[in-house]
């Protein structure tokens, strides 16, 4: 008895690390298959805008956006996990970042002000949100009207078939879902790219990105 729950605890733990974002020590790894240019590109963000990262754990795409923002720019770095929003303050201070401020949401409200911002990412975080639809009602009044939400997400494409619990129980979600989930809530799709890159450089594991904006009054 004792040797099978010892085995159930060994195999949640490696499907915890297998799902789990990138610590700081592997950000440059990451950089070398996360299209990170394309992505800022995709925001259309420059100096003095204001973003979040939606699902920033340890900070590395707020870093990204800390550095295309400047100093005048402002970029809020949402997460559920505090002890991630603490690793992310280190990780900005040890690199003299002083324009990220970390908030830590609910798991169905980001608490971001109202019409506050130019630009939303969220990457490879909203497969894990339970209340996804009132999610992107937050984040759609947090947009100031015309700003832009981009998701990123990967999907193994013998997955691309399988019902939304299927997929998010494996860490997945198919861009299909987001898109209906996302016309729902009332946001203009503007931008699709079903094959954005190859999650770790695996080809059975495509990445995907959509842009949306939340419509001019």
């Amino acid at each position: 008895m004792m040797r099978t729950y010892f085995l159930i605890l060994v195999m949640m733990s490696i499907n915890f690390l297998a799902h789990s974002q990138y610590t700081e020590d592997e950000w440059k790894k990451r950089d070398q298959w996360m299209n990170v240019p394309a992505i800022l590109e995709s925001l259309d963000i420059g100096k003095g805008d204001v973003v979040a990262d939606l699902g920033s754990h340890e900070g590395y795409m707020t870093l990204h956006l800390a550095k295309a923002v400047g100093e005048g720019g402002k970029v809020y770095a949402v997460d559920v996990e505090r002890y991630k929003l603490r690793n992310l303050e280190k990780n900005m201070k040890r690199r003299k970042v002083s324009n990220v401020e970390t908030i830590l949401g609910d798991y169905d409200d980001p608490k971001l002000k109202e019409n506050s911002l130019d630009a939303i990412i969220i990457m490879d975080a909203y497969h894990e949100m339970k209340d996804y639809m009132t999610i992107l009602g937050h984040v759609k009044k947090a947009l100031k009207p015309g700003g832009r939400l981009v998701m990123l997400e990967e999907i193994d494409e013998f997955r691309k078939e399988d019902s939304r619990n299927d997929q998010t129980r494996n860490h997945d979600l198919g861009m299909n879902y987001a898109k209906e989930e996302l016309q729902e809530a009332g946001f203009t799709i503007t931008a699709e790219n079903e094959a954005f890159g190859s999650w770790e450089g695996k080809k059975v594991k495509t990445i995907w990105l959509m842009t949306a904006t939340r419509p001019e009054l």
